[in-house]
C-alpha cells in the first residue's frame, strides 16, 4: 500500500462526465488505501458555449485552467479526458497514467421520425446534425455530402435535450460518455459508428491523469490505473496529431489499436488547401516511428504511382475516387465473369448470408420466397450496402477483414437457427465452415465464376486484389511483379503465399475505402 503525505486533491471540470471520470481515480485510488477530495475547476471550454470549437482561438479550451492550478499547487492530481489534451508537454508537468479505454466509438443519436434504414448511417436524406466537431463533420460529409451539419454545444444531457427541443435530425457523440453516464436514450435512435471506419478522435474513451514533474510518490500511486498498451497506442495517434500541428479545430482523427502482436494504425485528416479527406492504414509490431510513417504517407505525392485492382471502376468507385484524389494513377478491370444460374429451390430459413455483392444481385434476380421475419447477415460494409439498395436492411454486418473471424462472429449470433448461404460457384465457404451443426446451413449456387477472357494484368506499383479467383486468374497472366500488393484478406492472400509471394497487406475491415487506405499505406 501507498502512503502519501497528505490528501490527494483531484482536479475536475465541473460537467457530470468529468465528475464520473474524477470520481472514477478517486475510487480506486480509494481501494488503495489513498484518502482524495475533488476540486471543482471551470475552464474556458465550459465558460463558452455559443461558440463551436473551430471558432474559438487557441487550445487547451478544456484543461489550461486545471493545468494553471496543478503548477500553482491548489490540486495534486488533475483527470481530463485525454483527447481534450494538447499534444505539446506543459512545462512542469507530466502525464503519470492512461486509464483504460471505453468504447472509442463515435454515435448518432437519430430522431425516430428522421430515420431511413435504406441510407448510409440509417440518416434520411438531407438531414441536419448537431456537433461542434470539425472532425465529425468532414468524415459525415466525407461520406454523405447531401447532410447539414450545425455546432451544438454543452455538456451530453445538455446536447441530447437540444436534439429534442432544437431543428436537427441527429446528434452526434462519444460513446464513452453514454456509457459512463448511463444515459437513457430514450426513443432516440442509437447508430454507433465502426471506428475503424468513422475514424474517432486520438484518445477518445481514454483518461489522462496529469501531475507535477518530480512528484514520484503519486506517480507510483497511480499506476494503479496505468494501462501500458493503451498508453502505446495513444501517444502514438496524439503524435501525429503533433506533426501536423493540429487541435480541435483541425479535421483529424487516428485510431491504434493492438490485437495479438500488431498495432493496427488508421488516421483521416482534411488538410489545408484540400477539399477530401486523405485516409491512411498501416501495420507495425512497434509504435516506434509508426506516427512519423503515418505522417509522411499523408503527406507525400502520389503523383506517378500507379494502382491496378481486379476491379471495373463501376464496381469500385469509391475505391477509384479517394485513390484518384490522392494523386494516384488507378486502372481496372476485373479477371472473372458471372452468370446467373437459377436454382431449383430456395428453401425457407431463418437467415440469409450473403458473402460479396454478387451474391446479393443474383439471389434477388431470382425473386425468392422467403420466410416472414428472415434476417439478414452480410460479410463487410460493401454487401451490406448492396443489400440496402436491393430495399433490405442487414441485421448483422461484419467488422473484420479476415472471413473466419465474421463467420464466428455470426455463429455466435445465430444460435441453432437455420442460415441459407446464396453463393458462387467458386465460392471457399468459410463462414459455413464455422458451424458446428451442418444441418442447420443450406447452400444454393446463383451464379458461376468464370474466367474473363479479355481481362489484362498490367504491370503497376501496388496491385490490388479482390478475391482469391480473382488473385489465382492474375497471377496466371501477370508478366512481373508489383512492389506491392494488397488483397481483400486471409483467403486472397493464401494465394500469394502458396505462390511464395510475402510483400502483401490487407486491410481489417472489408471495403474499399480500407484498400484505398491500405494503398496509401505501402505506396513510396
Amino acid at each position: 500500500m501507498t502512503h502519501l503525505k497528505h490528501p490527494i486533491i483531484i482536479g475536475s471540470r465541473g460537467s457530470d462526465l468529468a465528475l464520473w471520470q474524477a470520481n472514477f481515480v478517486k475510487d480506486l485510488l480509494a481501494d488503495c488505501g489513498i484518502e482524495c477530495r475533488i476540486e471543482i475547476i471551470k475552464t474556458k471550454g465550459d465558460e463558452i458555449q455559443h461558440l463551436g470549437f473551430d471558432k474559438m482561438e487557441g487550445k487547451g479550451f478544456f484543461t489550461k485552467e486545471l493545468e494553471t492550478a496543478l503548477l500553482e499547487k491548489r490540486i495534486d492530481l488533475a483527470v481530463h479526458s485525454c483527447k481534450d489534451l494538447e499534444t505539446s508537454p506543459v512545462k512542469g508537468l507530466t502525464i503519470a497514467a492512461y486509464s483504460y479505454r471505453a468504447n472509442p466509438a463515435d454515435i448518432l443519436l437519430i430522431k425516430p421520425d428522421s430515420i431511413d434504414s435504406g441510407q448510409l448511417f440509417q440518416l434520411k436524406k438531407g438531414a441536419v446534425v448537431g456537433t461542434s466537431s470539425a472532425r465529425r463533420k468532414e468524415q459525415l460529409l466525407a461520406f454523405r455530402s447531401d447532410i447539414t451539419t450545425v455546432d451544438i454545444r454543452g455538456n451530453v444531457p445538455t446536447r441530447m435535450n437540444k436534439l429534442t427541443t432544437d431543428k436537427m435530425d441527429a446528434i452526434m457523440l462519444a460513446k464513452a460518455g453514454i456509457e459512463r453516464l448511463q444515459l437513457d436514450t430514450g426513443s432516440l435512435v442509437e447508430v454507433e459508428m465502426n471506428p475503424r471506419v468513422f475514424i474517432p478522435a486520438p484518445a477518445q474513451g481514454v483518461l489522462a491523469l496529469q501531475i507535477r514533474e518530480g512528484d514520484g510518490e503519486l506517480a507510483k500511486a497511480l499506476q494503479v490505473v496505468h494501462q501500458s498498451d493503451v498508453a502505446d497506442c495513444v501517444m502514438a495517434e496524439r503524435k501525429l496529431l503533433n506533426l501536423f500541428e493540429g487541435g480541435c479545430q483541425l479535421p483529424f482523427g487516428s485510431y491504434c489499436e493492438k490485437i495479438e502482436d500488431t498495432f493496427h494504425y488508421k488516421a483521416a485528416v482534411k488538410q489545408s488547401g484540400k477539399s477530401y479527406v486523405s485516409r491512411v492504414y498501416l501495420q507495425f509490431r512497434k509504435t516506434d516511428d509508426l506516427a512519423e510513417v503515418a505522417w509522411e504517407k499523408l503527406t507525400t505525392s502520389k503523383k506517378g504511382k500507379h494502382v491496378f485492382i481486379t476491379r471495373n471502376k463501376a464496381e469500385a468507385k469509391i475505391f477509384f475516387d479517394q485513390l484518384e484524389k490522392e494523386g494516384f494513377t488507378v486502372s481496372g478491370n476485373s479477371m472473372t465473369r458471372y452468370e446467373k444460374v437459377e436454382p431449383k429451390h430456395i428453401p425457407l430459413s431463418d437467415w440469409v448470408f450473403f458473402s460479396s455483392k454478387n451474391c446479393v444481385k443474383f439471389f434477388f434476380d431470382n425473386r425468392p420466397q422467403l420466410k416472414k421475419g428472415v434476417k439478414y447477415g452480410c460479410v463487410g460494409d460493401g454487401t451490406a450496402k448492396a443489400l440496402t439498395s436491393c430495399g433490405y436492411t442487414a441485421d448483422f454486418v461484419g467488422t473484420a477483414a479476415d472471413t473466419e473471424q465474421v463467420g464466428k462472429e455470426f455463429v455466435a449470433l445465430v444460435g441453432a437457427e437455420t442460415v441459407l448461404f446464396p453463393q458462387s460457384t467458386a465460392s471457399y465457404r468459410t463462414v459455413q465452415k464455422q458451424f458446428p451443426n451442418d444441418s442447420q446451413i443450406t447452400d444454393i449456387t446463383v451464379y458461376d465464376t468464370l474466367e474473363n477472357p479479355d481481362a489484362n494484368a498490367p504491370e503497376a506499383d501496388i496491385v490490388v486484389l479482390t478475391s482469391p479467383t480473382n488473385a489465382i486468374l492474375y497471377l496466371r497472366k501477370m508478366k512481373n511483379l508489383p512492389r506491392f500488393f494488397v488483397v481483400m484478406g486471409p483467403s486472397t492472400a493464401g494465394v500469394l503465399l502458396e505462390k511464395g509471394i510475402s510483400n502483401y497487406l490487407y486491410p481489417y475491415v472489408a471495403s474499399e475505402l480500407a484498400l484505398a487506405e491500405s494503398v496509401v499505406g505501402v505506396a513510396d
